[in-house]
């Protein structure tokens, strides 16, 4: 997403009041890495609750989202080895419009954050458009480029990379609810150096769009 993309979306959010106390940190499970084929399969999501003077935040682990959406086509052996969920759990999961009205009313006003948030959003937004006839609102944020700017001197590219070197732990890799604690995690790791260049949701969604340009040498 290039810097005027990610601009022009915080834009159109702007109709949205942005709730500035509390974020949503998600991630999903799909049948592939393709967002313009693949299908979303579960999402796991957690609340991030910011104190007024944008000091240290909390995840609110029983403010908290997930579930499997129903699916008549199934992933492939090699697909399910690395998320986990079986046919039996993808033919028992929930009515996909059900499950997304659900995730619209829990989310709110939140924002929305992810490590590579542009393909989760991407799955999201293609179910939120198929199922239910429009596109969440809600503005997103990319927590890698902001890892990034935060700790220019650590190598690390993926989430994997990142969570070794901060030594946060992972349940059950790859598994979508395991993966939203950990990226949470990242998220109040990174804080303190975040909070020295934003104070408020705006300034972070600012910071971010810039941090896309920092290259990685």
């Amino acid at each position: 997403m290039s810097l005027l993309g990610t601009l022009k979306g915080w834009l159109s959010s702007r109709s949205l009041t942005v709730d500035e106390r509390r974020w949503v940190v998600l991630d999903v499970e799909t049948s592939g890495l393709d967002p313009y084929r693949d299908r979303l399969l579960a999402i796991a999501a957690v609340a991030i609750h910011l104190p007024e003077d944008f000091s240290s935040p909390i995840i609110h682990v029983r403010d908290s989202f997930e579930v499997v959406l129903h699916q008549d086509v199934f992933s492939d052996k090699d697909n399910i080895l690395v998320h986990g969920i079986g046919v039996g759990a993808q033919r028992g999961g929930e009515d996909p419009a059900e499950s997304l009205r659900a995730f619209e009313s829990w989310i709110g006003n939140a924002p929305l954050l992810a490590f590579h948030a542009p393909f989760d959003e991407a799955m999201i937004q293609r179910a939120c458009q198929l199922h239910l006839g429009k596109k969440l609102p809600n503005p997103w944020l990319d927590i890698e480029p902001l890892a990034r700017i935060t700790h220019e001197q650590v190598k690390a590219r993926s989430l994997d990379e990142w969570m070794s070197h901060f030594g946060i732990e992972c349940a059950v890799r790859h598994q979508a609810a395991a993966d939203t604690f950990a990226t949470a995690e990242l998220l109040l790791q990174i804080w303190p150096g975040l909070r020295s260049q934003a104070h408020n949701w705006r300034e972070m969604a600012t910071l971010a769009a810039n941090a896309r340009w920092i290259s990685r040498a």
